[in-house]
């Protein structure tokens, strides 16, 4: 049953990874790419309970953190044009 679970998990990357390619926009690249660490969280998590080594979800939590943070940093990036915009020096947003 694991077995099956993984292999949906390599579809639903495999289908993340064309959307990722293929956006039409670059926030939709984003999140196609945030999708694409999602999955592998989840497949870090089953390749974990299939070997019977459970530190692999250690790695995936781990990895997880770094995703989100990843993530929010590049769509700051792409509406901003840089990482050390601040909101008050705007004064528009």
């Amino acid at each position: 049953m694991f077995a099956g679970a993984a292999a949906a998990l390599l579809v639903a990357l495999a289908l993340a990874t064309v959307r990722a390619i293929r956006g039409p926009t670059v926030f939709d690249r984003a999140l196609a790419g945030n999708t694409i660490g999602s999955l592998a969280i989840l497949l870090l998590a089953v390749f974990g309970f299939l070997t019977g080594r459970p530190e692999f979800l250690d790695v995936a939590l781990t990895y997880g953190l770094l995703n989100l943070i990843g993530t929010l940093a590049v769509l700051k990036f792409f509406r901003h044009g840089d990482l050390g915009h601040d909101a008050e020096e705007g004064g528009k947003d």
